[in-house]
Parts: structure tokens; sequence; C-alpha cells
């Protein structure tokens, strides 16, 4: 493909901009920005378009907020006082740059480059300013390998275990769904966009039912709300099976012609009976019939899994065990039937050209740190041969998004050790940094955007010139790869080329699509049957080894595997181990005499994992940290509500103010993540007390398996 330039945007004018929400979020949404005299003056969602639907959400509706906000980093900075102090003093590019240089060599020439480790996520999920932006830079480097599993990376293992990379589902055929089911996921603080199709579902008589150990704000929507111990989840799916499977109410011509293993599964839920699981769950074995009965009966049915499902020691079987309901039942069959996890697969996306792991020089390292274990990496408990000498970390907040908080504090502030942040804001995490460097927002850079939540790509426009100093990602490798004297032509391309190659333009889901065309448009859904017609599974058609609905998956075989996409090296770097074919139970982490309280810690509603937690508006819809207890539990401990409570355990302890509420079960506490340091009373965070263990599958993080005690503060 041939990509001409794409049109001039005439940053210092006025007008209305096309602009793509850059989040980690489903939704994508399409953005209207209003530019007067080259200034944004205000964002609004496209009315045209068909998911964003004219709205936004508290975290972006005054997104030129944020991009004019003081508190900006609009120039390279230099510490000048203790890490952590917050003292930089302004630098120019070239000498900011040159030091990087200059440092890099020097660590590699005495230690090798695997004493280099790179720390990124998605603080942008743009194609080419996300998740691999700096992929060919360090595999280049030959810097230690980064992998990346704190989102879905579990989930998505299982999820492809037994039905291969498919979409799957459209989002928008909810509409046609008889019976949803929204699993461990507050669809309208973490996924709003999708709830209005959920919502004209359940005004066409669909049932709608939540399953989640708190009451949350899409709880109160729904028709029922099953309360469940975290953790748990497992059993109940399980259990489900065995219901349908034990009262005939599989759509038995759709088990036989499309699917594989039912007989063994068979034999695998004999024992997982509503009892049994009503035991682990806490759920009554009645309401686990009546879930799994109507389920089956109406049809098609729908269950949408949100990332937190994952984050217990067993998250993986758990999607294994739900992946197999819409094969039993038939959900599959037509539109608004199956189990929407990520439409991602979707999108040609050229994973190999943006990561390029063919660069990594030949017989160099394939150590691999998982970002999930940083702390001890920098810490030096890992036992790692070569220590970690220098971070860069870009499109993160570690400080704030990893477990074991006051270990990974404590290897931050290593003098021995040369930080650089890549930020827009002096995050908990820049603090530290020995540099900071100014990172453009989504108004001031270009970017191509898939979505993991709907079938619309966009192309984002830069609306108004950078701010200061700020480079996009990019433009930040690009520099830094001529400070290192790389040479290959990934390195040279423009941002322009970059799109032409990040995508298989020649596919037939972007048949008709090209940068040009979005440009023009701002979006365009992908080249597939519109939501009345996408039932692609409807006569089986798996991309699995069988081509069929794996109850019994071959992929098992390959052990305990991570997805290519979740990391910045290749799957030739997977662990080893087998696992079993078939989902089964694993329960969370017992309760102890010490620690007898259940913590999970959901996203929050006005944050974006920790993005917008430093922002006024944003904190004030948030609202104050706090840890929501079930009143049984604040008796028994003394606590009124109101009152300040430490939330501890053997890693540590945060102190936040309480809420006392049925809206959780009695032996659950439950503290959204996202909060700075600077709002916490006592400069720890959720992550203070979370696990460092890796769920069963994919590396996945056990966030909801978490035990605590609290007290008065």
């Amino acid at each position: 493909m041939t990509l001409a330039d794409l049109p001039i945007v005439d940053l210092g004018g006025s007008g209305t901009r096309r602009a793509i929400c850059p989040h980690d979020c489903p939704d994508s949404c399409s953005m209207l920005v209003t530019v007067e005299d080259g200034r944004a003056t205000g964002v609004k969602g496209d009315p045209e378009h068909p998911f964003t639907r004219g709205g936004l959400c508290a975290k972006v509706n005054n997104y030129q907020d944020r991009v004019y906000s003081p508190d900006r980093v609009t120039t390279p900075l230099r510490r000048t006082g203790p890490k952590g102090s917050g003292r930089f003093e302004p630098v120019t590019w070239d000498d900011a740059i040159a030091e990087i240089g200059t440092r890099f060599r020097g660590i590699v020439a005495e230690h090798g480059p695997e004493a280099i480790m790179p720390v990124s996520y998605l603080g942008t999920q743009g194609t080419l300013n996300g998740l691999n932006v700096g992929d060919p830079f360090f595999n280049k480097l030959g810097a230690t390998v980064t992998e990346r599993t704190f989102c879905d990376s579990g989930a998505s293992t299982a999820y492809v275990m037994s039905v291969g990379p498919t979409a799957g589902v459209d989002p928008e055929s909810l509409v046609h769904s008889k019976y949803i089911i929204i699993w461990a996921c507050n669809m309208v603080s973490t996924n709003l966009h999708l709830w209005p199709f959920v919502l004209e579902a359940q005004k066409r008589g669909a049932k709608v039912v939540v399953i989640d150990p708190m009451r949350h704000r899409t709880a109160k929507r729904a028709d029922w709300h099953i309360p469940i111990r975290p953790g748990t989840d497992g059993a109940l799916a399980m259990a489900m099976i065995h219901v349908i499977l034990t009262e005939g109410l599989t759509d038995a011509e759709y088990v036989a012609e499309h699917t594989v293993g039912v007989d063994e599964l068979a034999e695998r839920v004999a024992d997982c009976t509503p009892e049994w699981a009503s035991e682990e769950t806490g759920i009554p074995a009645e309401d686990i019939r009546t879930l799994a009965r109507e389920y089956a009966a109406a049809q098609p049915s729908m269950i949408r899994i949100g990332v937190a499902i994952e984050r217990a020691s067993g998250g993986g079987q758990t999607v294994r065990a739900i992946s197999c309901l819409p094969g039993l039942v038939g959900a599959w069959r037509k539109p608004g039937g199956g189990l929407l996890a990520l439409p991602l697969w979707a999108f040609p996306v050229n994973w190999d050209g943006l990561s390029r792991v063919d660069l990594r020089p030949e017989g160099g390292t394939t150590r691999v740190v998982n970002q999930y274990h940083l702390g001890r990496a920098l810490t030096g408990e890992m036992g790692l041969e070569t220590p970690i000498k220098a971070l860069m970390v870009y499109n993160a907040n570690p400080v704030i998004v990893c477990p074991d908080q006051e270990r990974l504090l404590a290897g931050l502030a290593r003098e021995d050790l040369f930080t650089v942040v890549s930020e827009q804001f002096l995050t908990d995490t820049a603090l530290y940094a020995d540099l900071v460097l100014p990172a453009t927002t989504q108004l001031e850079q270009l970017d191509v955007m898939f979505s993991w939540g709907h079938f619309y790509i966009g192309l984002n426009q830069p609306s108004i010139a950078p701010v200061g100093e700020a480079i996009p990602n990019t433009e930040l490798f690009r520099r830094l790869a001529a400070a290192m004297d790389f040479d290959d032509d990934c390195f040279r391309m423009t941002d322009e080329e970059m799109i032409a190659a990040a995508y298989d333009w020649s596919a037939p889901a972007l048949a008709g699509i090209t940068p040009q065309s979005l440009a023009e448009k701002g979006w365009a859904r992908l080249n597939l049957p519109d939501a009345e017609h996408y039932a692609p599974h409807a006569e089986g058609g798996f991309p699995t080894p069988s081509g069929k609905h794996e109850f019994a998956s071959a992929a098992a075989a390959g052990g305990n595997f991570v997805l290519p996409l979740f990391r910045q090296g290749s799957n030739d770097f997977q662990p080893g181990g087998t696992v079993d074919a078939l989902p089964h139970y694993i329960p969370p982490r017992r309760a102890s005499e010490a620690y007898p309280l259940s913590l999970i810690s959901p996203k929050s509603h006005a944050f974006l994992n920790s993005s917008y937690g430093n922002l006024g508006a944003q904190q004030r819809v948030q609202g104050e940290p706090a840890a929501i207890v079930h009143p049984a539990d604040a008796a028994a401990r003394g606590i009124g509500d109101g009152d300040l409570i430490r939330v501890f355990n053997e890693r540590g302890e945060f102190v936040v103010r309480v809420v006392v509420s049925e809206e959780v079960a009695a032996g659950v506490v439950l503290s959204a993540m996202g909060g700075w340091r600077a709002q916490a009373k006592g400069l720890g965070t959720v992550n203070a007390v979370n696990p460092v263990e890796f769920a069963d599958l994919g590396n996945a993080p056990t966030f909801s398996d978490t035990r605590v005690e609290v007290a008065p503060a």
C-alpha cells in the first residue's frame, strides 16, 4: 500500500477537529474538538458515531483541562533533589537525549544491555504511541524483555484456548440478546457506551443479570444482582455447566456438530453441584439452578466478562469454564448470543511489525521480567544475575498500578538506578526520575486507534500544536534511536509511514477503508456484517486447531503461554509446563486469623487507572479515597461510618475513610484503585497490600485475591 500524505490540519486556526479518546478503555470514543485560534476550548462525543453517540464519560468530558493543566510537564526536567522530592530543573531536549545515550552506553558496556528495562503499558492505547511504541528500540538494544500482563492476559489466554482468536460478538448486537449476564464488570463506570445497547435489550424484554461482589452502579440497574464471594466465580460457572448438562439443557445439535470434549467436560463437572458451589460462592443453590436454567432457555443469551474476572488465583480457569457456556446452549447461533470479551481480534493489526522482535541481537538475552514483579526486580529480591541499572517508563505509572508498592518505592529510590520517565505530569513514578520528558496528549499527536470494545477504527489527527516542548512517543524513540546510532529503517519512519505499516490494509476487514478515508470522517466500521447479521460461529468455524468450540482445549498442550501482544518480546519466551485441557476450579486464598477479610480494588468511576487522579474535576466526581465495609464487619471492629481506618496485611497498609454499607457482602472490603499518593492519608494506596503472585494462566495478576484486616486509624 502506498500512503499519500494525510490532509494537513491548520494547527493555528479555528474549527472542529476529529479525535479518538486515547485511553485504556473498550469504548474508544470518537471526539469532536473545538479549536479557537489554535487553542482547544472544548471536547464532546461525536453524535454521528454509532457507539459514542455524542456522549463522553466523566473521565474525559473536560479533556482540554488536562491538556492545559498548569501542572503539565512542558519541558525536559533533570532531578536536582533527592529521589521522590519532586525537585527538578529544566534542560534542553538535546541535553536530555545526549545524557540518556551516554548513560545507556555506559550501562551496556559495564553490565550488558539486559541491565536496562523498559516499563510501559496503556497510558495511551494508540497503535503508534501505545503499547508497542518502544519495543523496536528496546529489542534492538537487547534490553530485558518486559512482560505486560496486568490486564486481560489471563482471560485472553483462556478465551483463545477455548474458541480461538475470534472477535466472536459484535457489541452492538446486544440489543438482540434475550438474556444478558454482566460478569465482573461495572459497565456503567468502565464500559459506559455499551450500556445503551444493554438498556435497549432490557426494554425489549431481555433479563439483565449482574454477578459481582459489589452492588455497584451497573448492578443497581440490573434485573437481578447476584453477589458472589471474590475469586469464586469459577465454582459458579462449573456448577452452571453441571446443571445444563445433567438437566439436558444443551443445544444437542450444536454441541454434536460444533464442539469437542463434551463427554470429558461432563465427567469433570459431575461433582460440581449447586450445593457445592453454594458453599464456595455464598450464592443459594436454587439461585444457581435458576441462573443456569434461565440462561440456557433464553436464546440468544450473552455473557459480558470484565477484566476483573481473571484477577484471582484461578482466574484463567474461571474464563475457561465461562467460555464453555455459550457452546453448550448454542448461544453462538444468532446475533446477540455468545461471549463478549475482546473484539480487538477483528482488527488486522501487524503486531510483529509493531514489536520487531527480529531486531533482537542474535544470541542476546531472553530474560523476561514481568512488570507485576517490578518492586522485587529493582530491590534485588528476584535474584537477577544482572541487576537492573536503568529504567525507562512511558505510558505507565507503576507506583500506583503495580502491587508491592513499598518495595517498588524502595527500588525507585536507589541512587544507582538511572530512571527516565516520559510523562504529561509529575506522577508518583516521575517524582523518582532522573530525567522527565514531556509527552504530548492525544490532541497533539497523530495516531490510528483500534478498539477492544467495538468494531470501529479511527484516525486521531492532531487538533493543536504541542504544548511547550512536548513530543509524541514516536518522535521520542526516533531521537533515542539516533542517539544510539540505530540505523534500521523502522527508526526513520514518519508517523504516516508507521500507520501504513501498522495494519494489513489489504485485509478483508479493512476493504474500502484507508488512512485517507479515515482522515475525512475520522472513523469507519470494519468491513463486517452489521449487528443484525453478525454471528460468525452460527455454524461453528472457530479459529481453533479443531475448527470447533473446544471444551477440551488442544492448545493446552502448549503450556502456560503468554500471548504475544502482552509482551515486548516474542512468544518464544513462554514459560514451560502444561495446562489441563479441561476447565477446573481453583479456589481463592483462604482467610487467616490475622487477615480474615477479602479486599477487592476495582477501577474507579472517574479515573482511568491512575490517569486523572491528580485533576480536580475528576477528584470531585470520584470523591475522597475510601473503603467500603459491611456493617457487620465494621461493628465487630468498633468502626463507624466516616471513620479513618487502616487496611493492612503483611505487605503494607493504607489509610482511608470508611463507608459502612451493605453494598458489599460481609467479609469483603472494597477500595477503588487509581488515586495518587498525594491524596492518601498515609502516602500508601491500595496497591500497598495487593499480592505479587500470578494467577493460573497468562501470568495474570491476583488483585482480587488479597486478604487484609481493618482497624481504626
